[in-house]
């Protein structure tokens, strides 16, 4: 009996270390990750967002939007950083990024600052949520907690980027889809979309919502649905002027608020995956959402923040996964 107790102890002993082993790989996101390797880290971060946007107030959108698109293609591991080298096809290429995200340039001065300070410690995937959360707030939006301790991917994708980042003219049934694929439901898929208060789109990514013969029957019951069209045909013609732009939120075009939701109630959302939450939604269910968020900013607030942060937490790579880039344009040599 005595042996047999003795094996048992000794399975149990080697379990527990094949456990712990298992969770140093894998470690949870932190709170205050780099207080004691780079305590001036979310600092650096803050300063150079505000400077940023202060030049270019767009800059804010774009910001946010580098963290969505990277987060919906492998996980938030910074792959949309990578540029073309070696093997490594960038996902800058994609059909939803192409001409089109932008702010590289300032993750670029951010990392630099930080390789300064505190040599490969802070992360390309880590910068990303830092400044998203930064930029939501510089433009007046809620400030959330960011969970940190993500490793960079040594990869990209780009039929990744292709496939899983919601085009602007996806059905609802689509965008749904989408979330699902990332372990979001239709809550995040509605608080997020509400990102879409800040920033602007270019012709070419709402051009079919405008001459859309469809659109026109289920918008033109009312004469501010076909005025709000006018506006945008005089912007963006049936053909030429792709890169023309226009706000995604005409009312409150460089505030973070909740202008959005009521925009969309209204038949007044620029893209076609804006509108979808209320016209293809024969359920209702994201319709009560829509309309809550309408009718009150601090829920809509807080429901951002907290789709945001579990959005933060897709298929991160931490421990002794990836690695930290010294150059978030390119993988460690």
């Amino acid at each position: 009996m005595e042996i047999i107790r003795a094996s048992f102890t000794l399975v149990v002993f080697v379990l527990n270390m094949v456990r712990i082993t298992l969770s140093v790989e894998n470690e949870v996101l932190y709170l205050d990750y780099y207080k004691e390797t780079c305590p001036l880290a979310e600092e650096i971060v803050s300063r150079n967002v505000e400077i940023a946007v202060l030049k270019d107030p767009r800059m804010a959108a774009s910001l946010l939007r580098l963290h969505f698109h990277d987060c919906f293609v492998m996980g938030c591991d910074a792959s949309i950083l990578l540029d073309n080298h070696g093997d490594i096809i960038s996902e800058k290429q994609a059909g939803p990024n192409l001409n089109s995200v932008r702010g590289f340039k300032v993750i670029d001065e951010i990392k630099y600052i930080l390789e300064e300070a505190c040599p490969l410690t802070v992360s390309c995937a880590d910068i990303l949520a830092m400044v998203a959360r930064d930029a939501v707030a510089l433009r007046g939006g809620p400030r959330w907690k960011v969970w940190l301790g993500r490793r960079d991917s040594m990869k990209a994708s780009l039929d990744g980027a292709n496939q899983f980042i919601p085009a602007p003219n996806s059905s609802l049934e689509t965008l749904i889809s989408n979330f699902n694929e990332q372990g979001l439901d239709i809550e995040d898929l509605v608080a997020l979309s509400g990102g879409h208060t800040l920033g602007k789109a270019r012709c070419v990514s709402f051009r079919q919502r405008v001459y859309d013969i469809n659109m026109e029957e289920k918008r033109d019951k009312y004469k501010r649905y076909r005025t709000f069209r006018r506006i945008l045909r005089s912007i963006c013609p049936d053909s030429g002027r792709d890169d023309a732009i226009a706000p995604l939120d005409f009312s409150t075009p460089a505030k973070f608020d909740n202008h959005y939701y009521i925009n969309i109630l209204e038949g007044n959302g620029l893209l076609g995956s804006d509108n979808v939450l209320v016209t293809e939604d024969h359920e209702g269910e994201i319709i009560k959402l829509v309309w809550a968020f309408a009718a009150n900013e601090e829920l809509f607030f807080s429901s951002f923040a907290k789709s945001i942060v579990k959005m933060g937490n897709i298929n991160v790579l931490t421990g002794l996964e990836g690695e930290i880039r010294k150059n978030c344009r390119f993988v460690n040599p």
